[in-house]
């Protein structure tokens, strides 16, 4: 028995223990109750003046409380106290037996009591054993009344209880021994689970890719380190809804879009740390690192909870910045050493071709030749045009921050646009404070205004306030600049490579105007970026529209603010 408990682990001891002193809780009970009922027995004490009853009821209580503080404050040699302790139970119970009559005073049925507890903390031989002592005792006690009392009828009574008690304690004793190898394997295998967690927690800890557990309304119940950084998030632990953050409605949306089709299982987003009142009083909140843009990577995976009640996701975040800017670093690389040769091996060139083209054109009248000749003179300008795109490219760090009236210039720059490409006054709104001011150089802010506003022309409906541009302020009191249309929004595909250098979905683009544009913003300390938005009309499928817009978030916010313009 000793070796069993030692088996055993000490999770499981303790239960034995909880168990032994649960059984000395029971035993005060039963003495003080016997105490009480025998008291007022006639058969008791008042019998022939004697307090034989007494007597036994208070020295078992007296035992009764010693056994349990013992089984309180001396946890040791288990088995000796559990012995020792249902040895008294069973003498003391048989000395009442006994004063009261034998089986005709109906204490058989306190054997139950104590062999019950044994069959339960001690190995079956043990339990089986002081149940056939009873039983014998029993039987015995009724045998010598035959020879006293000329009375059998006790005896089939006294093989019932016997009987009752041997097959109570084997049942007992099984169903014990059977919840106590559950708690062992429950130990074991909360043992496994505990260690599979620290494990888990340091891998998320750990880990490059940020990681959110989300249900499919889309709440989310955790997030590791990664995660929080790249969502601007700060707080013990992450419980709130992705639809109830403004700011990352983008996450949100393609979240619920994955949900839909489970083959859209990536996107590509950008997340804008603002601070958020939907957030306030969870247990997350925006940090201080409200003025960086994230580029994200966003994979989504449902977690097997088959038949577990409870349905999870995991969304896998994965910060593209660095990689667009390694891509971009090692292209520029290239594109450095192969400006140098451009201006000498393809523009001079392409000049003497430009020249013999328009040359030839004054020569020749047939309109066959000549559209041939318009062919060649409109390739030699897109040539012409890249080539021009790519020189800036060396040219643009001499960037002039002097302070930029932004009211004006923006005016100007819209009436030169209309004029430009003869669109009614009311398709470009214009929305900017007076005496709104940026460092930001001039040269630069137009060509980079410009890009976005000829990108613009293309998808705009060509109504009213088709083309906008707005000059807020966000969460972080810097000033940007919104460019955007009413036409739809750029796929989350095309928007992965939307800053790349070549990149252009369109048959008559260089690759090279939003390119060029991000790296004019960058040399005046601001940032170009293009976010998702929802507008306020509705999509096909009766939810909000998703659109998009060009932002540039100036180093700085203006110094002067004045009447709308």
């Amino acid at each position: 028995m000793i070796a069993r408990l030692q088996a055993l682990s000490a999770e499981s001891r303790a239960t034995f223990w909880r168990s032994l002193q649960t059984l000395n809780a029971t035993r005060v009970v039963i003495a003080l109750v016997l105490l009480v009922y025998l008291s007022f027995d006639n058969r008791g004490l008042r019998a022939s003046g004697q307090y034989l009853y007494l007597q036994i009821c208070l020295a078992y209580l007296g035992l009764a409380i010693g056994f349990a503080l013992s089984a309180v404050y001396v946890q040791r040699r288990f088995v000796l106290q559990l012995l020792s302790q249902i040895a008294c139970d069973l003498a003391f119970i048989s000395l009442l037996y006994l004063a009261g009559g034998g089986m005709r005073s109906g204490l058989a049925i306190l054997y139950l009591f104590p062999l019950a507890g044994l069959a339960i903390l001690a190995p079956l031989i043990i339990s089986l054993f002081c149940a056939s002592l009873v039983a014998l005792f029993l039987l015995g006690d009724t045998t010598w009344q035959i020879f006293i009392t000329d009375s059998d009828r006790d005896v089939m009574q006294a093989g019932l209880y016997g009987a009752a008690f041997l097959a109570a304690v084997l049942v007992v004793n099984r169903m014990a021994a059977k919840l106590i190898g559950q708690e062992e394997l429950a130990i074991k295998r909360g043992v496994e689970i505990n260690v599979q967690q620290a494990v888990n927690r340091l891998v998320m800890a750990n880990i490059g890719d940020g990681i959110l557990v989300v249900d499919p309304e889309g709440q989310v119940f955790a997030g590791n380190p990664a995660a929080q950084q790249m969502l601007g998030l700060v707080g013990p632990e992450l419980k709130f809804k992705l639809s109830a953050a403004v700011a990352l409605a983008p996450l949100a949306q393609a979240y619920h879009e994955w949900r839909e089709d489970a083959t859209r299982s990536t996107a590509f987003l950008t997340i804008k740390p603002f601070n958020d009142a939907a957030l306030e009083g969870t247990t997350a909140a925006w940090s201080a690192r409200r003025d960086l843009a994230a580029h994200l990577k966003v994979r989504f995976a449902a977690a097997d909870t088959h038949g577990l009640g409870a349905e999870r996701s995991v969304i896998f975040l994965q910060d593209v910045t660095g990689i667009e800017n390694q891509a971009q670093q090692l292209k520029l690389a290239s594109m450095g050493r192969l400006t140098a040769s451009i201006a000498h091996e393809v523009r001079n060139p392409l000049s003497a071709i430009g020249h013999a083209t328009a040359l030839l054109g004054e020569d020749i009248t047939d309109p066959v030749h000549q559209r041939l000749l318009k062919i060649v003179g409109d390739n030699v300008a897109r040539v012409n045009r890249m080539v021009e795109d790519i020189l800036q490219l060396s040219r643009k760090a001499q960037a002039h921050s002097e302070p930029l009236a932004l009211d004006s210039f923006l005016s100007e720059l819209r009436a030169e646009f209309i004029d430009t490409h003869s669109l009614a006054p009311e398709i470009v709104g214009l929305a900017v404070e007076a005496g709104t001011h940026v460092r930001f150089d001039a040269l630069h802010m137009r060509e980079v205004v410009l890009n976005l506003l000829n990108n613009a022309v293309r998808y705009a409906s060509g109504g009213p306030d088709s083309i906008r541009l707005d000059v807020v302020r966000d969460k972080a009191q810097r000033l940007e600049l919104h460019v955007q249309d009413d036409g739809p929004g750029i796929s989350p595909e095309v928007r992965a490579h939307l800053f790349e250098p070549f990149y252009t979905t369109s048959s008559k683009g260089t690759g090279l105007g939003l390119y060029l544009a991000r790296e004019l913003c960058l040399n005046n300390e601001a940032r170009l970026d293009y976010e998702y938005r929802f507008d306020n009309k509705d999509s096909a499928d009766g939810g909000p529209a998703l659109s998009g817009r060009f932002v540039i978030t100036f180093a700085s916010p203006g110094q002067k603010q004045g009447k709308a313009v």
